[in-house]
């Protein structure tokens, strides 16, 4: 089973390739330190040449919120052995701004030559927002159940619609979502995100075509409202999960736009060949990329942002395709954000290196901890990690992102194989694998029937698999579900709130080899120790820490914990 999610970087010579293009031209790529400046901050700028064509002067051209122009100076020069050419570094700090200034610049580097300036990142916009970058206070303590709302429940005692495809509608609703929230408070669940419900013909909602209304099949404004209202009062928070790099063709914009060549919607899109062929999201001609530096594409995005939160009262953002719009929408995004629910939690599904993910602070409270996903189910489902190694790359990660960078973790969602799929169904290690997500950092996400034993019948990359479809198995209610594996997660969840030093305490490796793990989550109200054995045998396995020693004795596939105080 291939299940690597990250393709694009997945073999050797495409990770060379990246690498090699991120070094060539004239580059910035958001390089501010720091990465979320505040109020007395002087912000430190870097721009990375690398080019035969030599370059007299680089500026920064700052548009807000004042023009400006501000030259950079030469740092230091370097040999690129990969592309065999000299790097240039520039540099600059640009003066302080108050906190809430959102500041919009472009970079212009000029040839010795004389020839026309090159715009850095091929003419990108660049911009960030001045201001604390901690993200809310509950975001740290949420446990977050992901709703695919088809394939949830249907409500009011009706059964799934008869289907031939796991592409059919199953009938999922929201009126279900309501009737279901007393299950998902009773397991412990304080925030839901919830899939796409926009009106889209496809049962999974990523091709929506209308973003301030309810798809019809799923219910009504009325039913969403409910369901926010209802959701709160059992101290619940709802996530919109917001998609600002495409949206369905059936738009009314887009099907206006191929319509007639005048429309003022043809310049929402990036058109390749007008009107039969234009950009999209990996080819899906059904998913056309929008143009979020058309004023009136990122008005429209950011009203749809403000009737959800403030209207509607959802609390926090969960970002499709991050990695799509630029940076400068996603710091307008923020500002906006800030000024309507300054508590909302935003985080973006930004699948890519750690580096990548850490030039979203400033913009985005954090994004989903794809890493750590890895490392999670190469570990503990198909064992091409050791427990060791998984022990040295929690300890890196963790020192790489600072504590204000929020890395919600998670097993499995709509878009990969089910964990349980991936360890061959063998629930000691679906639960091996939630103990250690349930006692890291970040605020765990679970995917709905992970908790109770959802199966999927084939790998998404079977020849006759149905693709991301394979695990997007409906919901399982009553004596259908695993009642062993939902218990196990109904106390993790407990287990979790109970223990304040699991989600703010820091991490302390105590003892690890090829086959246990033991670590510590240290608060100053408590110590929570971890321990886990990722093999076929028992283990005994002693830990020692400051004057606390205990001694584990650890079935095949099995965790256990001890706290002191």
């Amino acid at each position: 089973m291939d299940d690597f999610v990250f393709g694009s970087l997945s073999t050797t010579e495409k990770r060379l390739k990246y690498y090699q293009e991120w070094r060539q031209g004239v580059k910035h790529h958001s390089q501010i330190y720091p990465r979320a400046p505040q109020a007395n901050d002087a912000p430190e700028l870097t721009v990375v040449v690398g080019q035969p064509q030599l370059i007299d002067r680089i500026e920064c051209e700052m548009m807000l919120p004042e023009t400006a122009v501000f030259p950079f100076t030469r740092a230091k020069t370097e040999w690129d052995l990969l592309n065999w050419q000299y790097l240039q570094h520039w540099q600059i700090a640009l003066p302080s701004q108050p906190n809430g200034t959102l500041v919009r610049y472009v970079i212009k580097a000029y040839p010795a030559d004389g020839s026309e300036p090159i715009l850095a990142d091929d003419g990108e916009v660049f911009s960030y927002y001045v201001g604390p970058s901690e993200p809310p206070a509950w975001s740290q303590d949420a446990i977050v159940y992901q709703i695919f709302p088809d394939r949830f429940y249907v409500g009011n005692g009706r059964a799934w619609n008869p289907t031939q495809s796991l592409n059919d509608i199953y009938g999922g609703t929201l009126r279900g979502i309501i009737q279901k929230l007393d299950y998902i408070a009773e397991m412990g669940f304080n925030a839901i995100w919830l899939n796409p419900f926009f009106p889209d013909e496809s049962h999974h909602g990523y091709h929506a075509s209308d973003y301030f209304s309810v798809n019809p099949r799923l219910g009504s404004m009325d039913d969403i409202q409910e369901l926010v209202n209802t959701a709160h009062s059992k101290g619940i928070r709802l996530l919109l999960d917001f998609v600002a790099n495409h949206w369905g063709s059936a738009h009314h914009s887009f099907q206006e736009a191929i319509r007639d060549p005048h429309s003022p919607y043809v310049d929402w899109y990036h058109w390749i060949d007008y009107p039969v062929d234009y950009e999209t999201f990996f080819g899906v001609m059904e998913l056309p990329q929008v143009n979020v530096n058309n004023p009136d594409v990122r008005d429209y995005l950011l009203r749809s942002i403000r009737f959800w939160l403030a209207d509607i009262g959802f609390d926090g953002l969960r970002l499709d395709y991050a990695l799509g719009p630029t940076h400068d929408f996603w710091t307008e995004l923020r500002a906006t954000v800030k000024q309507i629910k300054p508590d909302a939690w935003v985080f973006g599904e930004v699948v890519e290196t750690p580096t990548t993910l850490l030039g979203y602070e400033g913009r985005l409270d954090g994004c989903l901890d794809f890493s750590l996903e890895q490392a999670l189910r190469d570990t503990f489902a198909l064992q091409r990690m050791t427990i060791s190694e998984f022990a040295s790359f929690l300890i890196k990660h963790e020192r790489f992102f600072p504590e204000t960078y929020s890395r919600p973790s998670f097993l499995d969602n709509h878009d990969m194989n089910r964990f349980y799929f991936a360890t061959g169904h063998d629930k000691r290690k679906l639960k091996l694998a939630a103990l250690c997500q349930f006692t890291l950092v970040g605020p765990p996400i679970i995917y709905n029937g992970t908790e109770v034993g959802v199966r999927q019948l084939r790998s998404m990359s079977d020849p006759n698999s149905e693709g991301m479809e394979e695990n997007r198995q409906p919901m399982l209610w009553g004596d259908d579900q695993d009642a062993d594996i939902r218990e196990y997660f109904r106390w993790l969840i407990q287990f979790r709130k109970a223990h304040p030093a699991l989600r703010h305490g820091r991490s302390k490796i105590l003892q690890a080899d090829d086959h246990t793990l033991v670590y510590a989550r240290v608060h100053a109200e408590e110590t929570v120790w971890v321990a886990l054995n990722a093999s076929d045998e028992m283990r005994k396995v002693t830990a020692v820490y400051h004057n606390h020693q205990h001694t584990f004795t650890l079935q095949p596939w099995a965790g256990d914990v001890h706290c002191f105080e």
